[in-house]
């Protein structure tokens, strides 16, 4: 029997493949299907099965391009609805694979078809269970997400929630390991561990969520201090429950080499965004395309491009450092559903530059800098960009909070013919609010380079720090 955690970093997501005497299984699997199937070849298996703990919200899943691929069989929990073929399991339905098996357990509250799964082993133990988004590593699956106007509230899924935790989960020994769906960094819980699988008893023990309480008790808990959740979630489910443009399709089109004079041409249209995601160091030293956006890929680069970007179906051409990262990039633009990727700069910046095209600079100071000019009154309209829960915890004295997550929203109060200074925890955030500044005319910009990390150090003043209780 093999068990096998598959974490992605950039969406702190964990799917998992399972295999046994032949056969295989996977739970969640991200839209490319290679790494699953070139997995079952190694280990001479046949994909079986497919299975789904939810619509996901915060990434697109590849159930049917890896069922086309492999034959294998895709399967929901109860009440699961989609435009393509599946197998609605049902609660304590039990799925072969190999000598083992998976057991469904259906627990809505995340939504109402998240269901976990149980895995048997030959000898009847109960090793793994794997959760999706009903339970986390010090967390559970946020409430809010799948509210239906006039039939189910966030306090409907809540409690759907509390009573899937104590009359599912919380019944299975304390010694098995649980397996979810997510870790810290996703924005589809508040309180996410950084551990990506813990036992249970553990969790009894430290999961604010699992420990004794109302029903009542248990909904507000889970409800406190729940912020709004990216835009792009309900396109994402959306998603999830089509049938979508094949990876394939996708890649081919979005790894299209664009030579400087045509890319310029395309990024000049009105309808066309270019995304610049290459490192740090390049965009601030370097200098982009004038009006790109900066992504850096080596960032939460698929969270970002979801929150930012709002039409989904956005035209998106980008610039990259290396080009053995192309067809990365753009598997990262699809994870999150951004499949209308047109293709990227042959050559990079460096062929731009060599054109003689224009080029566009954020301004950029060290934290050292930035301190000095704060002593004498010379920073222009600091702006801390990071989230509010950040900048309530502590912050620099005498700059404001700006967030990069809602800069959309609030955009209006920004001045044209003003001068800022940006800064967020280590310059990649300070370095995406900067370039959007930019594109919308805002010319004079200033990055801090290394951000609040590197400005507590040098010993800014700081506000106290106030210890976050709304998690409590």
């Amino acid at each position: 029997m093999k068990v096998e955690q598959i974490f992605t970093g950039c969406l702190a997501e964990m799917a998992y493949y399972i295999s046994d005497n032949g056969e295989a299984a996977v739970i969640d699997p991200l839209r490319e299907t290679a790494p699953y199937v070139k997995m079952a070849e190694a280990d001479n298996a046949k994909i079986k099965w497919i299975f789904l703990t939810h619509f996901h919200a915060d990434f697109v899943s590849g159930q049917v391009d890896l069922a086309k691929k492999t034959g294998a069989q895709i399967v929901f929990g109860p009440n699961a609805k989609a435009e393509y073929d599946f197998h609605e399991g049902k609660d304590g339905e039990e799925f072969p694979i190999g000598n083992i098996k998976l057991r469904l357990l259906h627990t809505p509250g995340h939504t109402m078809e998240s269901s976990s799964y149980l895995l048997i082993d030959e000898e009847g133990n109960t090793p793994y269970v794997f959760t999706g988004d009903a339970l986390f590593i010090g967390d559970v699956g946020r409430p809010d997400l799948a509210v239906k106007q006039g039939e189910l509230t966030e306090r409907d899924l809540a409690g759907h929630l509390y009573d899937s935790l104590r009359n599912k989960l919380m019944k299975l020994p304390d010694d098995i390991i649980v397996y979810p769906n997510h870790g810290a960094g996703s924005a589809c819980g508040k309180n996410m561990s950084k551990e990506t699988f813990d036992t249970l008893g553990n969790q009894k023990k430290t999961n604010y969520a699992l420990q004794d309480m109302t029903k009542e008790e248990f909904i507000e808990s889970v409800l406190t201090g729940l912020k709004k959740p990216p835009s792009y979630f309900p396109n994402n489910v959306r998603m999830n429950k089509s049938v979508n443009t094949s990876i394939d399709q996708i890649l081919e089109k979005g790894t299209t080499p664009l030579d400087a004079a045509t890319f310029r041409e395309m990024s000049e249209q009105r309808d066309i965004l270019v995304v610049d995601t290459r490192s740090k160091e390049a965009f601030t030293e370097e200098g982009t395309v004038p009006g790109a956006w900066y992504i850096g890929i080596d960032g939460s680069f698929a969270p970002w491009v979801g929150a930012l970007i709002k039409d989904i179906n956005q035209k998106i051409i980008f610039i990259a450092d290396d080009e053995s990262r192309v067809q990365e990039i753009v598997t990262r633009f699809s994870r999150v559903g951004y499949d209308n990727v047109l293709g990227h700069l042959f050559g990079g910046m460096k062929n731009w530059i060599d054109h003689g095209f224009e080029v566009d600079k954020v301004n950029s100071i060290s934290a050292k800098q930035f301190i000095d000019q704060l002593k004498v009154g010379e920073v222009s309209t600091p702006l801390d960009v990071r989230k509010e829960s950040e900048y309530q915890s502590q912050h620099i004295v005498g700059v404001e909070n700006f967030p990069l997550d809602w800069i959309h929203d609030n955009f209006a109060a920004i001045k044209r013919d003003q001068a800022y200074t940006l800064h967020c925890a280590s310059g990649y955030r300070s370095l995406i609010a900067a370039s959007i500044f930019m594109a919308n005319g805002v010319n004079n910009v200033t990055d801090v380079r290394g951000g609040f990390n590197d400005l507590a150090e040098l010993g800014a003043p700081m506000t106290e720090y106030v210890c976050p209780t709304t998690l409590l």
